[in-house]
């Protein structure tokens, strides 16, 4: 009997696939089951039917996987923030290293590669050093929530149900973030409730408030909140400044971002330093770093330092090497290595974050860093003399296959590989071993409770008769 939309079964869990869903299998066929575990043993209806898998949501846990825990979070199944609480942590690092492992085996078809286990985040909640919440004119509302009608679902404040667009929780309170953050949040959402201004809808492109975006500097406890709307109106923004005054956290920037773009994206077009500074300070390790609202930073700082001692010790730098750092964002790990190098030239496609590594090394007074602003398929071929170390930290889709060409012809004697995506590292290692040896790979955890995973592989070039 093959699986029927809207078919029950009972199962039990096999194992976690990519994104965290749990995987069985029924009657020969592959389910992916939202929100299990390893070893559940579930009552579950199919939703989603294709050829050759199905998607289903548990309806009865008949027996619980010795790998669960209470979800601390009432959000947790419903909120895109994270979706694996209900999992022991130290399941969730097995989990993601054998993601990495499962990833280079299957998709770079390299066996018998190092993949060392996953470094844990120092703390598993309060770990974020920057949240994005939407506005929304349609709350979500929760199960329990469905038959009060004194809920106010005109507007909601907080973050979307995961796979969505326009549906939006009203969060009270995130765990990933300090809890000042969400007494700031709470402080947020009754001005703007309060306020002559509407909400932003996300279909029909009206409304006022859109975003609100709050960064966090982890050594300092300095905070920021920025407030994106969809116009200009000083009137509406400005008494935030002193309806925020009352807040338990060291506020030192409140800022105004204005856009009209129908994209769902937290970016102004412009901005109004509403109070304090444009700019909240970070360190990491010996480096201080200025964060703009708009600039980019890693989220979670503690995890950031414990990533780039590992890209520093793949390195192994002695003092006086060249190293080319593609897509090197801010300069954070330009920066980082920098007391180690001879040289280190950083290339960037977006102008805006070239300009704050290059603030940042003025402030770290740092002289042998340099940064080229272009695209990188364009910008490597200005590179005469291959260097010694090349660090490449490229986004998800990983490096464009001219960028890998260009690598493989420059042919610098180590790579150090940083990715956020297991499938397209291991994309890209498939066409690095013809010449590079993958000596080993170390996952790192910087985002608890989620299914992503940093994963920092030392590549050494083969040595030829």
């Amino acid at each position: 009997m093959r699986l029927k939309k809207g078919q029950e079964f009972e199962a039990t869990i096999e194992d976690l696939a990519f994104g965290g869903k749990g995987v069985c299998r029924v009657d020969g066929m592959v389910v992916f089951v939202e929100q299990s575990a390893p070893l559940d043993h579930v009552r579950a209806q199919v939703f989603r039917k294709k050829r050759n898998y199905a998607e289903a949501r548990i309806r009865e846990i008949l027996s619980p996987s010795p790998y669960r825990t209470t979800p601390p979070c009432p959000y947790s199944g419903f909120c895109g923030g994270c979706k694996l609480q209900f999992l022991q942590y130290d399941q969730q690092l097995e989990y993601k290293r054998k993601q990495v492992v499962d990833a280079i085996e299957r998709i770079g078809l390299a066996s018998s590669v190092p993949v060392h286990a996953s470094i844990p985040s120092d703390t598993v909640f309060g770990y974020r050093n920057k949240m994005e919440f939407s506005c929304s004119n349609r709350r979500w509302v929760l199960p329990e929530e469905m038959g009060d009608d004194r809920i106010d679902r005109s507007f909601a404040l907080g973050l979307h149900v995961p796979g969505t667009f326009d549906k939006v929780l009203d969060t009270k309170s995130c765990l990933l973030q300090p809890q000042e953050g969400n007494d700031i949040l709470c402080a947020v959402r009754r001005f703007m409730i309060h306020s002559r201004r509407t909400a932003y809808g996300l279909r029909s492109h009206e409304g006022f408030w859109r975003f609100l975006m709050l960064r966090h500097s982890r050594s300092m406890n300095h905070w920021m909140v920025n407030v994106i709307t969809s116009e200009e109106d000083r009137q509406a923004v400005d008494p935030l400044v002193s309806f925020l005054s009352d807040v338990p956290a060291e506020i030192v920037s409140v800022v105004n971002n204005i856009t009209d773009s129908k994209a769902a994206v937290a970016i102004g077009q412009r901005e109004l330093q509403l109070a304090g500074s444009p700019v909240i300070q970070e360190t990491i390790g010996h480096l201080r770093f200025d964060i703009s609202a708009n600039s980019f930073f890693q989220t979670n700082s503690a995890g950031a330092e414990r990533l780039y001692a590992v890209v520093r010790d793949y390195a192994g730098l002695s003092g006086g090497e060249s190293v080319l750092d593609l897509y090197c964002g801010t300069g954070t790990i330009s920066l980082y290595l920098s007391d180690a190098a001879g040289q280190i030239t950083g290339m960037e496609m977006v102008s805006s974050a070239v300009l704050d590594a290059e603030r940042n090394c003025r402030i770290n007074e740092i002289e042998n860093c340099r940064f080229i602003a272009g695209d990188v398929r364009t910008t490597l071929g200005q590179v005469e003399e291959p260097p010694d170390v090349m660090v490449i930290d490229p986004p998800r889709a990983g490096m464009h296959k001219d960028v890998l060409k260009q690598v493989l012809d420059l042919g610098p004697r180590r790579i150090v590989y940083v990715s956020c995506n297991p499938a397209t590292l291991a994309r890209d290692i498939k066409t690095l071993k013809e010449v590079y040896d993958i000596a080993e790979i170390q996952p790192v955890d910087m985002f608890p409770h989620t299914f992503h995973i940093e994963a920092v592989a030392k590549l050494d070039k083969k040595i030829t008769a």
